[in-house]
């Protein structure tokens, strides 16, 4: 079973940036998709962005773009979220997730149904 391990988090300035990571283990994570989304108490979890296996294809929540990047290193088991220019509506724990039911797929998933396996989240909080 996959396991992943969310770190990265912390307090910033609006404006500011962060850099998440998302350690995996325990599975091939190289053929998986993975993704980051967020949540705020009282809300839904939200998508944020995901990464093919390969890093062939990316795609952005409109909220983030142009600010996030996603990206992964498959030799070190990790996906990365490089957070720039961060505003307080950025808020939330930060959720890794996968894929794992289906391998090395060039379509990324944008919805938190596709995904089956989580990390237990990262804090960000940005101070205005």
């Amino acid at each position: 079973q996959l396991q992943l391990v969310e770190s990265g988090g912390g307090l910033v300035q609006a404006g500011g940036s962060l850099r998440l990571s998302c350690a995996a283990s325990g599975r091939i994570f190289s053929r998986y998709t993975m993704g980051w989304f967020r949540q705020t108490p009282g809300k839904e979890r939200e998508f944020v962005s995901t990464i093919t296996w390969n890093g062939g294809n990316t795609y952005y929540a409109d909220s983030v773009k142009g600010r996030f990047t996603i990206s992964r290193d498959n030799a070190k088991n990790t996906v990365y979220l490089q957070m720039n220019s961060l505003k307080p509506e950025d808020t939330a724990v930060y959720y890794c997730a996968a894929v794992t039911k289906v391998y090395y797929s060039g379509v990324y998933y944008s919805r938190e149904y596709d995904y089956d396996t989580w990390g237990q989240g990262t804090q960000v909080t940005v101070s205005s």
